[in-house]
């Protein structure tokens, strides 16, 4: 079973879909346990990081995500979540990567929102994806490059658009509204 993160962040019915239709049983929770349990958990969101990192802090899930030992994936929020502070709400979020969350810089083109490629694709989140193909992202705050950067976007600036540490995955865009490509990413992260 996959365990969706309940942490009243949006878009989780999305990625819920996007499992049913890949044939995957799923469960939206908050509880430790059964988060514990799941053979993978993802943590997906479209929100606000001071409020989610509120939630998780509240429920005690902060210290339950970063001891966790099956494949986790980040979408979107659920990516900036793991690194170590975002700029938005200046919060201290789960430290999992050690990466600064900024606001781009105030441009007419921001939030970041539509289809969009990456390059310097690394692991196994992307095996039979290519750089030249587009995904769908939707945010106003980026990740920085660090180590632990898997795939690079360009938009007024470079930022991650994923990460990877040991069983933890983070992507900023969004799989499950990415098409084809976001199929084969999903896929490969139930594959792990």
């Amino acid at each position: 079973m996959i365990a969706i993160l309940k942490y009243n962040a949006g878009n989780i019915q999305s990625v819920r879909n996007a499992l049913d239709r890949l044939g995957i049983s799923s469960a939206v929770t908050d509880d430790a346990g059964e988060i514990q349990a799941a053979e993978k958990v993802i943590i997906p969101g479209v929100g606000e990081a001071r409020s989610a990192m509120k939630y998780l802090t509240e429920k005690k899930l902060d210290t339950v995500l970063i001891s966790l030992k099956q494949p986790v994936l980040g979408i979107c929020l659920g990516l900036q979540l793991m690194c170590s502070m975002s700029d938005e709400g200046y919060t201290r979020c789960l430290g999992i990567f050690d990466a600064a969350v900024k606001k781009f810089p105030p441009f007419d083109k921001v939030p970041h929102v539509g289809w969009n490629n990456f390059s310097a694709l690394k692991g196994d989140l992307f095996k039979g994806v290519s750089a030249n193909e587009d995904v769908y992202y939707i945010h106003s705050f980026y990740a920085e490059i660090t180590d632990y950067t898997s795939a690079i976007c360009d938009y007024v600036l470079p930022f991650s658009a994923a990460m990877h540490r040991d069983n933890y995955y983070a992507v900023q865009f969004h799989p499950e509204k990415s098409a084809e490509t976001g199929v084969k990413i999903l896929k490969n992260f139930l594959k792990l």
